[in-house]
């Protein structure tokens, strides 16, 4: 009898280990270093500094449960690396194109840091922001906009390359063939910024590039088929380049309202990516041109135009069989009375892990869950990321050989 019920004991225990050992999700964490967001601080120029900064970011995350940390590496056309095609970010060194002191390259150091402590680095980079802030960012000599400033247009306070030349979509698929290339990255990541948010008022400037290569289409159309282009273009050479990198998208939280789209969400939401971003991030999954998708629904339950309740049901069901993980607002922690409300973090959590085709989550962003806003860094430690998991493999890529 007692070695019967020892045997169930063992079995069960068995049967559990096995069960908790095969679950995965994806838990990540952005690291911004536009404007100094979230790393280097702001002033910290000096590379020892910023070594220690980065760890201690890294360490505490690692103690959290985040198994994945998405790290800005080319914010506006610069570099967190040596670049032959731009130059160093005056958000690493203070101003642009000056080198890093003492030399160092910090996202070789990055990754290394990061792979050491078992967790994945992607390499975000934004496609087209060419320069922040045209009344106050540096702009070194050799910066692209100086070499062929017939690639640019000015909108608001920001200058973008135009997505309409086909010679900036190949120079933006050189440029990240080039980290792929050179670097052991886990992923190429993507946030929102593919036509910039519209400005009420004042029409994105393109009208030299539709007459030239509109073809008959309309520019709404002709937008959304330069987005879909680079997105095919990356897609290809990163593959060729290294077939298990992962390749994901951070879009707005809305892709069309169901006003406009059957297939949208029953939202009221002023702006989308389908209509004023021309990002159609449903061909992109539906045609298997990236790997997961990471929506920013920083709202909260109940919104009045955009409820997140509603997005998380929405986007679950339109995954095509890629990966989608939920991007939280962390930063929104203790900002008004609704986000004040300790346990609306820790609800959002449940919530999409009880909804199907949800893979994981990623939180904006790390400078906020370093300063633990309403406790939330210690409600992952002790009990949402308690038990350490690894981020799901991808079968469609993990089961090739590079």
């Amino acid at each position: 009898m007692n070695k019967f019920l020892f045997f169930i004991f063992f079995s069960f225990f068995v049967f559990h280990f096995s069960f908790s050992q095969s679950k995965y999700e994806f838990r990540g964490a952005w690291i911004a270093t536009v404007d100094n967001i979230d790393w280097p601080s702001k002033g910290n120029y000096n590379s020892d500094s910023q070594r220690v900064e980065f760890i201690r970011i890294l360490d505490t995350l690692k103690s959290i449960g985040i198994n994945a940390v998405i790290a800005q590496v080319r914010p506006a056309a610069d570099a967190f690396y040596p670049s032959p095609y731009e130059p160093w970010s005056e958000w690493l060194t203070g101003k642009q194109g000056q080198q890093p002191f003492p030399y160092y390259d910090p996202l070789q150091f990055m990754i290394d840091e990061t792979h050491k402590r078992g967790m994945e680095f992607h390499a975000w980079c934004n496609p087209y922001r060419a320069v922040f802030k045209l009344s106050q960012s540096t702009i070194a000599a050799a910066h692209i906009t100086r070499i062929h400033p017939e690639w640019f247009l000015n909108y608001g306070d920001t200058k973008y390359f135009d997505p309409g030349n086909k010679e900036v979509q190949q120079y933006v698929t050189a440029i990240i063939t080039d980290i792929v290339q050179r670097y052991n990255i886990d992923g190429i990541h993507f946030d929102d910024y593919f036509y910039p948010y519209r400005i009420a008022g004042r029409e994105f400037p393109d009208d030299a590039s539709y007459k030239k290569y509109g073809n008959g289409l309309t520019k709404e159309d002709w937008r959304r088929s330069n987005v879909d282009s680079i997105i095919v273009m990356l897609s290809k050479t990163i593959k060729q380049q290294k077939k298990t990198c992962r390749f994901g998208i951070s879009p707005f939280g809305v892709w069309r309202n169901n006003d406009k789209d059957p297939d949208g969400s029953a939202t009221k939401s002023g702006q989308t990516n389908y209509d004023d971003l021309f990002a159609d991030v449903l061909l992109w999954l539906k045609n298997g041109w990236i790997d997961y998708v990471a929506p920013q629904l920083y709202w909260e339950f109940g919104q009045r135009v955009v409820p997140y309740e509603v997005l998380l049901d929405w986007w679950g069901k339109h995954t095509y069989g890629r990966y989608c993980y939920i991007g939280l607002g962390f930063y929104k922690g203790g900002s008004n009375a609704v986000w004040r409300d300790k346990t609306l973090l820790p609800r959002q959590i449940e919530a999409l892990r009880n909804t199907s085709n949800i893979q994981g989550i990623i939180f904006f962003s790390g400078r906020s869950i370093m300063n633990n806003l309403n406790g939330w860094s210690d409600s992952l430690r002790n009990d949402y990321f308690k038990s350490p998991v690894p981020v799901p493999p991808m079968p469609w890529i993990d089961s090739t050989k590079n």
